[in-house]
Formats: structure tokens, sequence, C-alpha cells
């Protein structure tokens, strides 16, 4: 037999796995390379900000003020003569941590509890469910600012309350994904083998839910950066010394008549980062669709 047609019948036999196939999708997808690209990019500066960062991040003059781009200053400066490259820079530091780890909160519970919701069914699935009905309706706002109120203004404590009201969706979403993988030869072998429902849940139904859940983290960071943004403009979220990309943007909007380039250069960081995270998210979700791909 040929050498050629015996590695074909090697390769057919070796098949291949649903992440490798959605690699190979994905990389046809010049947007989301694009936006992977892009993220990987400002999260690598974020990390290294202390070490390439042109100035400190304290570093200011007053006599200086407000300045536009130069060759000193790349960005220009602010109205305290501070350096806004430098300020942009650890502004993302904390706007992707925000990001990040509020996205990381608002999984693990919502994650774990739509998939026992899902799972358990019946009269718990229905109370588990209304729970999230009545705290959807909720508004968010008035929550989050209460907690402030309460515990006052820390950064972790903003991180944990954006991720508190962020995993209601994913909730929803998990439960859907283990109700019809419930029903499915591999979970009825587990439990035909005595696993535990804990075990069902964490080895067999969590890891083939993964797809959704992995499309849906790269659109609710976007999200919760705006919210950010947008608590941070409303002087609820970061406050100085540390910065953001919201606390800059929502000094720039105060200025921007006089000094436009304070508004303009953090709202394109912002704006990159979210259409990068947006390409990415809708690269994912095809390249994880088995039947959209056969089709």
């Amino acid at each position: 037999m040929p050498t050629t047609a015996i590695t074909d019948i090697t390769e057919a036999e070796q098949g291949s796995s649903l992440w490798h196939d959605a690699w190979l999708r994905l990389r046809k997808n010049r947007l989301a390379l694009f936006g992977l690209g892009t993220l990987l990019l400002f999260v690598v500066i974020a990390v290294l900000t202390p070490w390439i960062a042109p100035y400190s991040h304290d570093t200011q003059n007053l006599d200086l003020g407000a300045t536009p781009p130069s060759v000193t200053h790349w960005l220009g400066t602010d109205i305290f003569g501070r350096d806004l490259m430098t300020q942009i820079m650890y502004g993302g530091r904390i706007s992707l941590a925000v990001g990040f780890v509020a996205t990381t909160v608002a999984l693990l519970i919502g994650v774990t509890w739509g998939a026992i919701a899902g799972y358990v069914g019946g009269r718990i699935d229905a109370v588990m469910m209304r729970l999230v009905d009545i705290m959807y309706a909720l508004p968010f706002m008035i929550f989050i600012v209460l907690l402030m109120v309460v515990f006052g203004r820390n950064m972790l404590l903003l991180f944990l309350a954006i991720g508190a009201v962020e995993w209601l969706t994913m909730a929803r979403i998990m439960r859907g994904q283990v109700q019809s993988l419930r029903q499915q030869e591999f979970v009825e072998a587990a439990i035909s083998l005595g696993l535990p429902p804990a075990t069902i849940i964490r080895r067999h139904l969590i890891p083939n839910a993964l797809g959704p859940i992995i499309v849906y983290t790269t659109l609710t960071i976007p999200g919760v950066m705006l919210l950010e943004a947008f608590l941070s403009f409303l002087g609820l979220g970061i406050q100085p010394p540390q910065t953001s990309w919201g606390l800059l943007i929502s000094y720039g909007a105060e200025t921007m008549e006089e000094f436009p380039w304070l508004l303009i250069f953090p709202g394109l960081a912002l704006t990159l980062t979210l259409f990068s995270l947006n390409f990415l998210g809708d690269g994912l979700r095809d390249a994880l669709d088995v039947r959209g791909a056969r089709d």
C-alpha cells in the first residue's frame, strides 16, 4: 500500500478534536484574529506598564498644564501636567482587571447556579430561576450604590459588585445547556455508575458546555468594562489617585472643547478594546458552532 494512503488512513482514524477544528475555523476569521492580537497586546502592555511607561504614574508638572501631543509627550498631557500615555497605560491595568476579574466572578456564580438548576430540575429549578428573574427586575445601579454606601468605595468591592449583577444571563445560558446535555447517553451512563451529582456536573456537564461559556465570556468582558467606565464617569467607580479609562474619559469630557485629546485617546483605547473583544466573541461563536460549520 502506498505511503500516502497509509498516512491518510492513520489521520482518518485519529480524527480531530472539537477545539482543533474550532481553531482552524477561527484562523480563517481575520477580524477575530485581529481582536485576539489586539487584546493580547493590551494585556502585555498592562502587565509591563510599571517597567515600560515613559513616566511615573504620579509625575506631574502643574506649570506645564495641558499640552497637545508632542515629541516629549506623544499623547499630550492633562490639566495636571501628567503624561497622558502613562495615564492610559495605568488606566488600562485597572479597566482590564475589572473586566477579567468581575467576569470571572460572574462566571463562577452563573455557571454554578445554572448547572445546579438545570441538573436538579423540578421545584428547586423553579425557585432558583425565579430568584434570577427577581434579581433581573432590580435596578443594578441602586444595588451598586447601596454597596458603596454600606461598605465604602473599594476597588475589590467594585469588582465583586459588578460580577454580582452580571451572572444572571450566564445562569440562564448554563441552565439551558445542562438541560440539553442531561438527556445525553454519557450523562445517563455516569448516573448508572453511581457518580454523585456534583461529580457529574463538574466532570461531564460543565466541560461539554465550555463552548457557550467561552463565547459569553468574551461578550461579557466588554459589558463589564463599559459598566465600570459608566460608574467612573458618574464618580462611583475608580477614585484618584488610581485611574481607569472610564475616569480618564470623564475628565476628558469635562474639557473636550479646550483639550480634545484628553477625550479622544482614552476613548480610542476603550473603543479598540471593546471592538476587539466583540470581534473575538463573534469569531469564537462561529468557530464553536459545529452545525454551522457543517452547513
